[in-house]
């Protein structure tokens, strides 16, 4: 039974707010996207504590966290809140951060943990994400048309595509990160967890870039300054991720019309993946795809490339000269067979 009135630092989300507001962002150096996702994992967690369970915040100690109270949390987001098991993953890999977290600074929280950290995750079922094929290609980045907005737009979908980079990091880019009259044009990218990447640009892009560049800051050289920028009240401020969002979108919606294996909701996201996979295809290894995405685990990019079915087909057939005779050699002793390997 619970204590009516437990020491603070005995309350489960007594430390919530360090996890959250220092140990992630300034600590560990997380994402302010990781953050929010984070604390709306716990808060979804609280939720299930305090109004499913009915305990109080004041007294629901570290020791009643259990395995089957969490198991019964993923439980209740699966078949009350419908959460895919991807959701659900998401907020129980937070409830288990966090634990570790509390075990790292109190090593009588080990075994609380290490017990939580048992409750399985769910299986996520593999999609095939969609990717804008090679021969569509063209089309779509071709798309805007020559005015000063269309060469703007223009200048977004080649720098997504020649780059791979996210959407977050296109709209951070500044013009003091853009080195492009080298003899290797490359822009300074600012990643996730703080991390900067130096990323190469073709040729192609790069002449684009210096067009837009003496088109939209021919009067203006503050490093400072975003490469994509809106005015509002007289005031220059980087692009929002949402308006790239929807240009991206609308220029998909055009070229879908003569193109339809354009996919049906085309997004910054899936121009970079398209990207990841047809560098794959290509034949570049793994690695160097997961270097310039800013992976610092090559199992993630994977997630992003997928093999074409010519490469699936040319596997196949590599060493088909050493199959076997298609006369099976077990013929008549099938039921032996069987038993031996403890199945008859």
């Amino acid at each position: 039974m619970s204590k009516a009135n437990p020491p603070f630092e005995e309350l489960f989300f007594s430390r919530t707010m360090d996890y959250l507001e220092v140990y992630l962002p300034r600590q560990v150096s997380r994402s302010e996207h990781t953050r929010k996702a984070y604390k709306q994992s716990i808060g979804c967690f609280y939720d299930y504590v305090t109004r499913v369970l009915g305990m109080s915040p004041l007294s629901f100690r570290y020791a009643e966290c259990t395995h089957k109270l969490v198991l019964g949390f993923s439980q209740y987001m699966q078949e009350e809140l419908r959460y895919g098991p991807s959701t659900v993953n998401q907020r129980l890999a937070a409830v288990k951060s966090y634990l570790r977290y509390l075990s790292d600074g109190d090593i009588s929280l080990i075994q609380i943990y290490l017990a939580v950290k048992k409750v399985p995750e769910l299986s996520v079922p593999k999609v095939q994400r969609p990717i804008i094929e090679t021969e569509d290609l063209p089309a779509f980045l071709d798309s805007p048309n020559g005015s000063r907005i269309g060469n703007r737009d223009r200048m977004i979908l080649i720098l997504l595509f020649d780059t791979a980079i996210r959407v977050s990091e296109l709209v951070s880019i500044t013009l003091g990160d853009i080195f492009i009259d080298t003899e290797n044009p490359v822009i300074l990218i600012h990643g996730k967890g703080r991390k900067e990447r130096a990323i190469t640009v073709s040729d192609i892009a790069s002449t684009h870039l210096k067009a837009y560049i003496m088109a939209y800051h021919k009067d203006h050289t503050e490093p400072v300054r975003p490469l994509f920028f809106t005015i509002i009240h007289e005031k220059t401020n980087h692009m929002s991720v949402r308006n790239v969002e929807r240009i991206v979108n609308k220029y998909g919606k055009i070229v879908r019309e003569n193109n339809p294996r354009i996919p049906e909701s085309t997004y910054p996201h899936l121009v970079r993946r398209t990207r990841a996979t047809g560098l794959y295809r290509d034949g570049v290894p793994l690695e160097m795809v997961s270097t310039l995405l800013g992976h610092s685990n090559s199992e993630t990019t994977k997630l992003y490339t997928s093999a074409s079915v010519e490469q699936l087909r040319d596997a196949m057939e590599k060493g088909q000269e050493n199959e076997p005779s298609e006369t099976p050699l077990w013929k008549g002793h099938e039921n032996e067979l069987k038993k031996k390997f403890g199945l008859g």
